[in-house]
């Protein structure tokens, strides 16, 4: 298995050592590889919120090129977002 150095701070050295001698973990270096495959998976999880996010702003760019929009006036602007967050929070209920 290849070796790396690796500096940690002083707060992150003793959380590593309170978790091994907490049992979670044999070693530090199972410690780092867990933390390494949390880091993954939070990499994977951006990279789809970010997939799905630039589909939202492509449908929304191809609506306004269709003209698939509605106008809403600046006094009316607080209105219509707060209109917009009820309705959203009806439909998470």
């Amino acid at each position: 298995m290849p070796t790396r150095n690796i500096s940690l701070t002083v707060e992150q050295d003793a959380f590593v050592e309170r978790i091994v001698r907490a049992g979670e973990y044999q070693n530090a270096s199972e410690a780092m590889r867990d933390a390494l495959r949390a880091l993954r998976q939070r990499r994977r999880e951006d990279a789809l919120k970010l997939k799905a996010l630039r589909a939202r702003i492509n449908n929304g760019v191809d609506a306004l090129d269709r003209g698939d929009f509605l106008e809403v006036a600046d006094a009316d602007l607080d209105g219509y977002l707060e209109g917009l967050t009820r309705s959203s929070d009806e439909h998470a209920s």
